[in-house]
């Protein structure tokens, strides 16, 4: 088969994004290079492989799980099936956190359920002075975590815990983006989704199972006036509003309730 023969036969079966995705994959060139060479015949076993991932997508394996590879605030970061795809709308979370790190001379950064580690290294290229740590309950995410750290050069700590139970420093700012997926609700979600770790997905019955955890913990280990930034579901802002006093909404591009802000102070 001939490039322009499979691709066309991968953009009716899994759209032209993934389609495109993967021919620049196979072939580690642009689209540049594969449309000024529509006609090349495959070899073989590149046609095998090409083929085989068609057959992977269809039966919804992520195409960042085939090509090891997400983009995410302009840097590029490892993933398999061990760790949640990071996604556009958790840049909001990333970009208010850059924010807040911005006006501090020195600065303490947890990032929480970390995963790939796409939210405390991003922090850390982009505000080079921050000392940031990343936590998971998750090795296999942590090790992912630390591929992806020492690839992009972001020196930061790694801590093995689940939630806050190996946690013994405190931040001046503490990120996260927990899981927040109603349990139930899990089984609904397009093919693709439910192929990531239910691990990084599932958030109890009603989805709000880990902000309360954060919300009963997280005093003992911000600073005083530190801040907690975390994502939430497009429709948790009134209940995770109302349990954290006085937090504030951002809403993200699409005008959707994205990431709660929590101002601490110990003084009474």
């Amino acid at each position: 088969m001939t490039i322009k023969e499979i691709t066309n036969l991968a953009k009716e079966k899994i759209g032209y994004i993934n389609a495109k995705i993967l021919i620049t994959y196979l072939f580690g060139k642009d689209m540049q290079y594969i449309v000024a060479n529509q006609n090349e015949e495959l070899k073989k076993e590149e046609e095998i492989k090409y083929l085989d991932w068609i057959k992977k997508v269809e039966k919804g394996i992520p195409v960042q799980y085939i090509t090891n590879k997400q983009e995410f605030m302009g840097l590029p970061f490892f993933v398999n099936e061990k760790v949640l795809i990071p996604q556009p709308d958790t840049e909001i979370l990333v970009e208010e956190a850059i924010k807040y790190a911005s006006k501090m001379q020195k600065c303490k950064i947890l990032d929480l359920c970390t995963g790939s580690g796409a939210i405390g290294i991003s922090v850390k290229k982009y505000v080079p002075s921050a000392i940031v740590y990343v936590s998971d309950i998750s090795r296999e995410a942590l090790e992912i975590a630390e591929k992806n750290a020492k690839e992009l050069s972001a020196d930061i700590n790694f801590i093995e815990s689940d939630m806050f139970e190996n946690i013994t420093e405190t931040f001046d700012i503490v990120v996260t983006n927990p899981p927040y997926i109603k349990t139930d609700v899990i089984s609904t979600l397009a093919k693709d989704v439910q192929n990531e770790p239910k691990i990084a997905l599932d958030g109890g019955q009603d989805g709000l199972k880990f902000y309360r955890t954060i919300r009963e913990k997280i005093e003992k280990y911000l600073n005083e006036n530190g801040t907690l930034l975390m994502e939430i579901g497009y429709d948790q802002g009134k209940e995770v509003n109302e349990m954290f006093e006085n937090s504030i909404i951002i809403k993200d591009y699409a005008g959707l309730n994205r990431v709660v802000v929590w101002k601490h102070s110990q003084k009474k």
